[in-house]
Order: structure tokens, then C-alpha cells, then sequence
């Protein structure tokens, strides 16, 4: 448990901003055990933000008003992670790696986008502030229990048939 609370939303877009930044490194890098390396931590990064709004922040935000953004989030989720697996399987100097990686990256890009300019709004209206600090605190404990359990990027390759359930 960390000392500082930790708001919902600003910790989940402090979290775009900064997977936005690790996806932009792994491309221009041109030593292939460097890429993967920079590879693997966007992976793990990108794995634990997707449990987090998928077994914490979207079950909390369930509602008539925001059910059909979470559904398409949740499709998005899927998306990426077919993307991802695809990747984990491949070596980053492979001929293809570099164009499915950048598919990645912008359809990531996409969903975050969605998320700040749909999805947020709507719930910063929906929950006070003490709800969205609970919630990210939660967000926070799961995120670093799936890191202490090691390479959680491995996990997506299991999560690929379909979109997960909206609990």
C-alpha cells in the first residue's frame, strides 16, 4: 500500500502518458537486445494497465451511461493484446516486428485517447473523489502485486480469444 492517495483517473493517465513514452524508445532503438529489452518493460507496463482496468476501474465505473464505452474498451483490450502476444513471439530484428509493433502503438494511442476524452469525463461525474482515490489505490496494489510475480506480459498470451467479460 502506498502513502500517497492515488486518484483513478490521473493515475491511469499518468500511465498513458508514460507507456506513450517507453512504446515511442523501442523502434529508434537499433541494437536488437536493447529493443527487446525496452520491449518487454512496455509489455509488462501495458499488461498490468490492462488488468487494472479490467478487474478493477471498469467493474467500479459500470453504468448505463458508460457500458457501451467500456464494452468498446474492453474489444480495444483485446485487440491489444492479440497485438502483443504476436510480438512476445517474434525477435524484435524479425522483418515484421517493426510494423506490427507500430500497429501497437497506435491503436494504443487510439484507446487512450478514447479513454481521456470519453470514458473520464463521465466518471469523474459519477464518482467523488474519495471513490476514485480508493479505486486507484486498489489499481495500484493489484498493478504491483502482478510486477512482484514476474514478467506479467506473459500472461496476455492466454487472454486472446475474446475480449474480457465487463464484470
Amino acid at each position: 500500500m502506498t502513502d500517497l492517495p492515488i486518484e483513478a483517473i490521473d493515475y491511469l493517465t499518468r500511465q498513458h502518458r508514460a507507456l506513450e513514452q517507453l512504446l515511442g524508445l523501442v523502434l529508434p532503438e537499433e541494437d536488437p537486445a536493447q529493443r527487446k529489452q525496452l520491449f518487454d518493460r512496455a509489455g509488462d507496463q501495458l499488461t498490468v494497465h490492462l488488468k487494472a482496468e479490467e478487474d478493477i476501474f471498469y467493474p467500479a465505473v459500470k453504468a448505463s451511461r458508460t457500458e457501451d464505452i467500456l464494452l468498446e474498451s474492453l474489444e480495444e483490450h483485446l485487440s491489444l493484446k492479440r497485438l502483443l502476444a504476436d510480438l512476445l513471439a517474434m525477435a524484435p530484428d524479425e522483418k515484421t516486428f517493426e510494423a506490427k509493433f507500430k500497429v501497437l502503438k497506435e491503436q494504443t494511442e487510439h484507446h487512450h485517447k478514447e479513454e481521456e476524452e470519453n470514458l473520464f469525463p463521465k466518471v469523474r461525474k459519477l464518482m467523488d473523489d474519495t471513490v476514485r482515490q480508493e479505486l486507484g489505490q486498489k489499481m495500484a496494489e493489484l498493478q504491483a502485486r502482478l510486477k512482484r510475480a514476474g514478467e506479467p506480459r506473459e500472461a496476455v498470451v492466454n487472454e486472446t480469444d475474446s475480449a474480457a467479460p465487463l464484470k
